[in-house]
């Protein structure tokens, strides 16, 4: 089994924000949430391990909850 790599990875993290927040640039809620779908499969594609995607989608579920404080 292989295990998803959570340190970092890329020399330009930055950039690649950059690049994607650009290309969702001019889209609406509806064409952004498309293209982010289709960038999802092309690097599960890419990835090509479903136990590495599992460990991904289960690290971004816990770490992506909007965290909602309790009122007293």
């Amino acid at each position: 089994m292989t295990e998803l790599k959570t340190t970092a990875q890329l020399a330009d993290a930055d950039g690649v924000y950059r690049m994607i927040i650009e290309a969702h640039r001019g889209l609406n809620d509806e064409a952004s949430a498309s293209l982010n779908a289709r960038l999802v499969l092309v690097l599960a594609n890419h990835i090509g391990d479903s136990e590495v995607i599992r460990q991904a989608l289960t690290l971004a579920k816990a770490t992506g909850e909007p965290r909602i404080p309790k009122s007293n």
